[in-house]
């Protein structure tokens, strides 16, 4: 499994992005995503996940403002984000898994400026 994460940049607050996590490797392979952030010194956080119903789930700082979505047809999944503040400056990552085994984008950049 290949993760290609895009779709970064430099936006103002308030603004919004929309990342992709594009996936070789099947459709399994984007059964479930999984998207993380790291912010400057600090730790890797959990952002949201998509699981194989198509259910989401988010982490409390960026719910209501953040969607994960998933297309099949195009092997990608998405994070659309929304309303974003300073503090979602980050590099963006998402992550698969599947049986025990992880497999890890290289992360896009979002900066957002105030």
């Amino acid at each position: 499994v290949q993760l290609q994460a895009s779709g970064g940049g430099l936006v103002q607050a308030g603004g919004s992005l929309k990342l992709s996590c594009a996936a070789s490797g099947g459709a399994s392979s984007i059964r479930y995503i999984a998207w993380y952030r790291q912010r400057p010194g600090q730790e890797r956080d959990w952002v949201g996940r998509i699981i194989p119903s198509g259910g989401t789930e988010y982490a409390d700082d960026v719910k209501g403002r953040f969607t994960i979505s998933r297309d099949y047809g195009k092997m990608t999944v998405y994070l659309q984000m929304s309303s974003l503040r300073p503090e979602d400056t980050a590099v963006y990552y998402c992550k698969s898994w599947s049986r025990g085994s992880e497999w890890w984008g290289q992360g896009t950049q979002v900066t957002v400026s105030s």
